[in-house]
């Protein structure tokens, strides 16, 4: 009998190489080269559920574009809001979501909401690996959902999991979760990378050959990834991550890919006794309910998405005892800090190579763009000063190195939500003043950061 071939996988990566070594060549993380082994593709069995990409049932056959460019995907609103902007608009036929998120952050219990939602209007099938079918129903019974019209499966075999897909044709489809997963054509153990890779691939020509819109659970890595090949998230078509602070009952739901929409949408929930639910103004909760203006603290408008959303960025300043003052920046990048505050004492004339610098984005937000530039620099300005701002002003605008004030994309959509908050003045670069008169609204426009100093 032939020995069997085997390889060795990266859990990180999934870069896989002939032999075993300490440290993955790709991704340079030791102690994640796994063995798998290496079986003989078998055929897979044709399916008479139609197929994609305007391929018919059987032989693939090739078809110009301009026979498929009138065919619309179909998207079904799923009514929870959130999830339905985080999404593009609603759950599109056919594709296939992967949802990521620390254990007990809510996951379980945002897909368990939505197949609740969607009952009336979808079929849906609910396959649990981790629990069992009466822990299924005893939560959502907690969380006060229906159970009339909502099916659920136990099963971790994907082959089983396929045929019972076939039988029922559920338009939605939930899999808690991916990891727990084995196929009968792979020895490896479920949870390794292997099984993943050929879990995931089943599951994604099964909803691609049919109507049915899959949801997938993803555990996480220590580091925050999900865990498994990184071949998964090229695979689906949306990649979701929930976030949220330890102790806060505040999720944040993101797309960090989205075949079907915007990519970096982002979605808030609050987490209560009765499941997550929906924060129609997440710019209330960014802002923190100060009784009086405090120095260090300014507003700013980012956008995350096709969603604008005020933000409060925190600075303090303060003599430091080092000899290399420290630079703390949560949710901002650390570098950039560095370089604005030197942009602050070239431009600005204000000097804090002698303090030490902490800047933080309130609730938890990650702002990647460079919006922020110019309310981190007031904010340092306000610590260092002791000066507080107005807590009706609002700032906004990427700073150049040679101190001018650059234009930020959807700069009239900003002033807009700042004014719908009950903000009464915005500073913002002089290329993003809006034409027309916006609400009540006090314009500063600036082209230069030591106008945006007097303007204070």
């Amino acid at each position: 009998m032939a020995k069997p071939k085997t390889a060795y996988v990266c859990s990180e990566c999934g870069s896989s190489s002939s032999k075993w070594q300490g440290q993955c060549p790709d991704c340079g993380v030791w102690n994640t080269m796994a063995e798998i082994r290496l079986d003989a593709a078998r055929p897979a069995a044709s399916s008479g559920r139609g197929s994609f990409a305007g391929a018919a049932a059987g032989a693939p056959r090739v078809t110009p574009l301009t026979a498929v460019v009138g065919v619309e995907e179909v998207r079904r609103p799923i009514g929870i809001g959130e999830l339905d902007r985080v999404l593009g608009g609603g759950l599109v036929q056919g594709s296939v979501v992967l949802v990521g998120g620390d254990p007990g952050i809510g996951k379980s219990t945002l897909l368990l909401q939505t197949v609740a939602a969607v009952r009336a209007s979808m079929r849906s099938l609910y396959v649990t690996g981790e629990e069992s079918l009466a822990q299924v129903a005893s939560r959502a019974l907690r969380l006060g959902l229906a159970l009339d019209g909502i099916e659920g499966l136990a099963e971790t075999c994907v082959e089983r999991i396929v045929e019972q897909v076939a039988s029922h044709k559920p338009d939605l489809l939930v899999i808690d979760s991916i990891q727990t997963l084995w196929s009968e054509m792979l020895t490896a153990a479920p949870g390794s990378v292997s099984q993943v890779r050929e879990c995931a691939a089943r599951l994604v020509r099964m909803a691609k050959e049919s109507t049915t819109a899959v949801f997938l659970v993803g555990h996480v890595t220590k580091d925050g990834g999900i865990a498994g090949p990184r071949v998964l998230e090229h695979m689906v078509d949306a990649v979701l991550y929930f976030e949220g602070e330890s102790g806060s009952r505040y999720r944040i739901l993101r797309a960090f890919k989205n075949r079907f929409g915007a990519v970096n949408e982002l979605g808030v929930f609050a987490m209560g006794d009765r499941g997550l639910r929906e924060v129609p103004n997440p710019s209330a909760i960014f802002l923190s309910a100060h009784g009086e203006p405090a120095p260090g603290s300014a507003i700013m408008v980012t956008r995350e998405g096709t969603r604008p959303l005020l933000v409060e960025v925190q600075a303090l300043v303060d003599q430091s005892p080092l000899a290399n003052p420290r630079r703390v920046a949560l949710g901002l990048e650390q570098n950039r800090l560095a370089m604005l505050l030197a942009v602050l004492h070239r431009h600005g004339g204000v000097a804090v190579s002698d303090q030490d610098v902490f800047v933080n984005v309130v609730g938890g937000i990650r702002v990647q763009e460079t919006a922020a530039d110019l309310a981190v620099l007031i904010a340092v300005l306000s610590s260092f000063r002791d000066r507080a701002l107005s807590r009706k002003l609002v700032v906004f605008g990427e700073v150049g190195l040679s101190g001018e004030i650059r234009p930020v994309p959807n700069g009239e959509e900003r002033v807009r939500e700042a004014a719908t908050q009950g903000f009464e003045r915005v500073i913002l670069p002089r290329g993003n003043a809006p034409k027309r008169k916006v609400g009540e609204i006090e314009i500063i426009a600036v082209d230069r950061l030591s106008e945006a100093i007097a303007a204070l």
